[in-house]
């Protein structure tokens, strides 16, 4: 499945002039535990969605149980704001984590528990 189908919110937001910061938040423990059990969400996976990115421009992915969220930062190609900027607010940055996919088998095994 993909993550966009298992996580109603997915949006991203500066994190200073240099990165921008992804959130992706459950409202059901259970997929939550299921997608960080799966790791299908990762630096690795991270790094070749932002088109081949080196992983040093990946931050590590943080998983916060107390709020069913992972977390990444990306430092942007161009400080916010510069001439070669589109997306001075970083809030578009969101768009290619919308197709991870999850693989299934995660997600059922972690339902029937």
């Amino acid at each position: 499945m993909k993550i966009s189908e298992l996580a109603p919110v997915i949006r991203s937001k500066n994190a200073g002039p240099y990165w921008f910061t992804v959130d992706i938040i459950f409202d059901s423990l259970a997929i939550y535990n299921a997608v960080k059990k799966s790791n299908a969400i990762n630096r690795e996976v991270i790094a070749k969605l932002y088109n081949n990115r080196d992983l040093t421009d990946v931050s590590d992915v943080i998983y916060f149980d107390a709020g069913r969220a992972i977390k990444f930062n990306i430092r942007r190609p161009h400080s916010s704001g510069s001439p070669y900027d589109t997306d001075v607010l970083g809030m578009q940055q969101h768009a290619p984590v919308l197709e991870i996919d999850v693989p299934l088998h995660s997600i059922f095994t972690q339902l029937q528990v």
